[in-house]
């Protein structure tokens, strides 16, 4: 009786310690980290932040994670350009710092990423869909990447198995993407380390081609034109009659608009050439589907063209929609990312990041595209869901920018972040949206001229009212060389429509900024551009 006792004794102790053990384990296990990293993807194309476009396309999936999480109102970048964006995502740095100024430029390869440090703390990490950066990945146990930009269908992919070749995958990307991040998810869910995972969608990336299953979506809906669609920027310098990115003059109407009957028609080169090459990808059965529906909706324009403000109104909503539609795809792909981990039962123990590599043009001041410092390409959407950490339905409009991810990605994990990191952490602002001492103004650089779109370089700082812009450099071609200024009172005139800094009643408020941004440029060692 008493060896029998001893037995169910040591039976408990072994029982109840592994029991311990295993809580020890989940509460040792760090929070998984979700990066949700689209590309070009506007908050005006995101119902949680109430922009009329939004009302007509509706985003349930991404606005869920607004709902339950944290919705940042005034979240930029410091470089609204793909390349540059992805890099200082890795590494927490402005785009002098890390090198990759331009879209073809080369990152300083040994500056530390976030991923590696995870990785070295125990994380499993992985990166799936766009990758588009001059170096290779580091800090990853898997990848599954596109080539360069990414096909919208039938898209090429490597992975470590591959021997550096892509290989085509027959689907459309959006989906594609997420199959691959729900397949690495589910081998590695069960296990004891927490893992990173960068879901990096090519969407809406310009040509905005939707899935077959959504290009009907929106046809019989009228878009809101914005207030600024015909901006004839009487009070801007020189910049703004150089730029080729207007709606009325700079979309193809093949590539960009999807009127293949029109395919010749006078346009930028580059625009004529990409339409063959974004369509060779598609196999018979998906362009007939292609074919079929967009010459439905090519009929009525076709049969009776309108010219002048009515044609620019025109390629305005045509280009709205397959936007919009694209979104679609990235929305239900969300979904099923979100479903997922709550299946598995990973949800509560996840922090999920929502964001873009910058804002996008929406025809404001009759522009598409980003490169600018005016705010709808120099402000993101970001959005963080941290059931552990925030409380639903929280809203920030602190000044927050896309030097803070890698940071912020470090803090949750426990990791020590490095000083050289440029960004702070925005773990202060989970708890209400607000912290003491929080930035007052952000710096921002354009550096990538001569380059599509011809936007010319410029540099600038941005205050919760005030935006100063400083455009400079050579000209090349038949571009003048330019040193001119812009000022705007984000508070009188929020669409950036009034160039103010001529004007004697600002002399204060500019001297002011000037002050603190030759100040700014010298805390971050910034010096191009300075006179």
């Amino acid at each position: 009786m008493k060896n029998r006792r001893v037995l169910l004794s040591i039976m408990m102790v072994l029982f109840f310690g592994h029991i311990l053990n295993a809580q020890e384990k989940v509460k040792k296990k760090g929070p998984n980290i979700v990066v949700i990293f689209t590309d070009d993807h506007a908050f005006q194309a995101i119902s949680a932040y109430g922009h009329p476009i939004s009302k007509i396309a509706k985003t349930p999936n991404i606005d869920r994670l607004a709902e339950e999480g944290l919705l940042f109102k005034r979240a930029y970048v410091e470089n609204s350009i793909c390349t540059p964006s992805r890099a200082t995502l890795f590494t927490g740095l402005y785009s002098h710092q890390h090198g990759q100024q331009l879209l073809g430029s080369r990152m300083d390869y040994s500056r530390t990423w976030f991923v590696e440090l995870l990785q070295q703390a125990g994380y499993q990490t992985s990166v799936f869909g766009k990758w588009h950066l001059s170096v290779e990945p580091k800090g990853f146990d898997y990848y599954h990447i596109l080539a360069d930009q990414g096909e919208y269908y039938n898209p090429r992919f490597r992975n470590p198995s591959t021997n550096g070749k892509y290989v085509s995958e027959k689907g459309y990307a959006t989906k594609l993407i997420t199959d691959h991040a729900l397949e690495w998810i589910g081998e590695h869910s069960t296990a004891d380390e927490p893992f990173c995972i960068l879901v990096n969608h090519k969407a809406p990336h310009r040509n905005w081609m939707p899935d077959l299953n959504h290009i009907g979506l929106f046809t019989n809906d009228t878009f809101p034109e914005p207030e600024t669609l015909f901006d004839e920027y009487e009070s801007r310098g020189p910049q703004m009659q150089m730029q080729e990115l207007t709606v009325a003059n700079h979309l193809g109407f093949a590539f960009d608009l999807k009127v293949e009957e029109l395919k010749d028609e006078p346009t930028l080169q580059y625009i004529k050439d990409s339409w063959p090459m974004a369509m060779d990808p598609m196999d018979e059965k998906q362009r007939k589907a292609w074919d079929e529906a967009y010459k439905a909706q090519n009929k009525v324009f076709l049969e009776n063209r309108p010219t002048g403000k009515e044609l620019t109104s025109w390629k305005y909503q045509r280009y709205i929609k397959d936007y919009c539609r694209t979104v679609r795809s990235v929305d239900e792909e969300v979904g099923r990312l979100v479903d997922y981990l709550e299946e598995t039962g990973e949800l509560d123990n996840t922090i999920i990041v929502y964001t873009s590599d910058q804002g996008f043009f929406l025809g404001e001041h009759g522009l598409y595209d980003k490169r600018f410092m005016y705010e709808e390409a120099f402000r993101t959407p970001l959005i963080i869901f941290y059931p552990d950490k925030i409380k639903k339905g929280m809203i920030s409009n602190e000044l927050v920018q896309n030097i803070d991810y890698a940071p912020t990605f470090l803090d949750v994990a426990g990791v020590k972040i490095p000083e050289e990191m440029a960004g702070k952490s925005l773990v202060p602002l989970f708890k209400n949206g607000k912290s003491k001492n929080w930035r007052e103004q952000l710096y921002y650089h354009f550096y990538d001229y001569p380059a599509v779109g011809n936007v010319r370089r410029h540099y600038g700082i941005s205050t919760d009212r005030y935006k100063l812009i400083h455009w400079y450099g050579k000209g090349f071609g038949n571009d003048p060389d330019i040193d001119s200024w812009e000022l705007f009172d984000l508070k009188k005139d929020p669409t950036e429509i009034q160039n103010v800094y001529n004007e004697p009643k600002y002399a204060n408020i500019q001297q002011e900024l000037k002050e603190n941004l030759i100040k700014m440029r010298k805390d971050i060692g910034a010096t191009e551009g300075s006179n």
